[in-house]
């Protein structure tokens, strides 16, 4: 063995532990840290920057693609605010990339042709699941409320079941356009349809709806489901 294979092997042996990989790679940072902080933060902001700016894009695209739904800048808004004589909203973004949140008013305070419909979609995972729903559920509770006050002497519908059944089928519709694109979002419902002597309210998921009556009083009109509440636990694996 000649000194120079010795030397070489005695090199290999020593560079590529880990621990010596480890320190050369500490000894890098710490240099580029005290010599070069100002260049390193820039380049590490712009890297953030242009990730967030491919994520919004591509989230942009892929809700578009998938529902041919028509997104303003408003629904990736890190906070959301309505006020209007009937009704009042406000969300917050929070440390999610995108609002995934969504909520609905749909009013017909002229000619009274249906209920009033309010709803709100707490997504997670994404906010696919929320604004297909947001989008879908009101204007099809909007056609059956309006189909059934015109026949409702005859009807055997009511609001509840109407609210129940149109809930169910577009539960079906998320399922099926969200498992042919493999995205796993989904989203909370709580809706409340208010007539002039009806109050009718459906929920899915935790979103909770809470009636404060004259005297000040909070009376829950939802109940959560989740899998520590025996009835839902005894749902959950019945199915």
């Amino acid at each position: 063995m000649t000194l120079l294979s010795l030397l070489g092997r005695i090199m290999r042996y020593f560079l590529l532990r880990p621990e010596t990989l480890f320190l050369l790679c500490l000894s890098l940072a710490l240099w580029s840290y005290f010599f070069h902080t100002d260049e390193v933060k820039t380049i590490v902001k712009s890297s953030r920057d242009a990730v967030k700016m491919v994520k919004g894009k591509v989230a942009e695209i892929m809700q578009h693609d998938r529902f041919g739904l028509d997104l303003s800048d408003a629904e990736f808004s890190k906070n959301w605010e309505l006020k209007s004589p009937g009704a009042a909203v406000y969300a917050i973004q929070g440390r999610r990339d995108h609002m995934e949140d969504r909520f609905a008013v749909l009013t017909d305070p002229v000619n009274r042709s249906h209920p009033s419909i309010f709803g709100i979609f707490d997504g997670h995972g994404g906010e696919a699941a929320a604004e297909y729903v947001k989008t879908r559920l009101p204007e099809v509770l909007k056609q059956h409320l309006q189909s059934y006050e015109k026949e409702k002497e005859n009807s055997l519908l009511s609001h509840q079941s109407i609210l129940e059944q149109q809930i169910l089928n577009v539960d079906k519709e998320v399922l099926e356009k969200l498992s042919a694109t493999y995205d796993e979002a989904g989203t909370t419902c709580l809706v409340a349809m208010l007539s002039e002597k009806e109050l009718t309210v459906g929920n899915v998921g935790d979103s909770r709806g809470v009636l404060c009556d004259k005297d000040g009083n909070a009376i829950p009109l939802s109940y959560d489901h989740k899998p520590y509440q025996l009835k839902e636990r005894k749902r959950i694996k019945k199915a």
